[in-house]
């Protein structure tokens, strides 16, 4: 049997986008997945401790008896095994500039917008909507040059950069709602508000790409448990 036909199973969460990301690509792929969701709040599986025991998080990739983990490495693994529809550039310098933005989304933007709603005083809160906000003007530049006037980053299809940046818009959205404040609007950002668009409303993604309430319930509920969690 080759590579490519083994099972494929996904261990997840429904609210993460680094789970989304793999989901993404194998919805690219037209890939078959089995979808094994965990309830980390709950505990995790034993599953998920064979499987990823370095960091015992999700996303985990099951490919017949192997295992693929972080979120990344596993969008790559999946375009590597199915070559159809390329999802990183093939062109070098461009390979090279989706990865250095998804390094500046994973280590800097998405910690800051992350930061909103975790921010104790006003002070901190302004601070971190502020860097999301230069944060957001600088990926509109990248937008402009990357998908050279047309629809995505990996310009007529979803690409690497598309999937790493667009699998953060449910919880931009949440975050959104929560602030009351139009973090992609059409003042500052009018590329990327019609990016994320047609993004969400791609076949690959509309699927995975969790409801606006949904998740901010889930992100209440998630505060809440931290709340009652004892320090010490």
């Amino acid at each position: 049997m080759a590579k490519s036909d083994a099972e494929v199973k996904v261990l997840g969460t429904w609210a993460s986008p680094f789970v989304m990301r793999v989901r993404i690509a194998l919805n690219i792929k037209s890939v078959a997945y089995e979808f094994l969701q965990e309830r980390l709040w709950e505990g995790k599986s034993e599953l998920l401790l064979k499987s990823n025991p370095v960091h015992r998080k999700v996303p985990v990739l099951i490919h017949g008896d192997d295992t693929i983990c972080e979120s990344l490495i596993i969008v790559q693994y999946i375009d590597e095994v199915w070559p159809s529809a390329p999802i990183l550039p093939s062109d070098p310098h461009e390979r090279a500039t989706a990865r250095f933005w998804a390094a500046y989304l994973d280590d800097k933007w998405f910690p800051s917008l992350r930061a909103i709603g975790m921010a104790e005083g006003e002070d901190a809160r302004k601070a971190a909507i502020g860097q999301v906000e230069e944060g957001l003007m600088l990926l509109e530049e990248a937008f402009g040059k990357c998908s050279q006037g047309q629809a995505f980053f990996g310009k007529d299809q979803i690409g690497y950069l598309d999937i790493t940046f667009g699998c953060f818009l449910g919880w931009l959205r949440v975050t959104e709602k929560m602030s009351g404040i139009k973090l992609l609007n059409e003042i500052n950002t009018p590329a990327l508000l019609k990016w994320a668009n047609r993004f969400c409303n791609d076949a690959a993604v509309k699927d995975v790409m969790p409801e606006t309430e949904k998740l901010a319930e889930f992100g209440k509920m998630l505060r809440g448990r931290v709340r009652a969690t004892p320090t010490s």
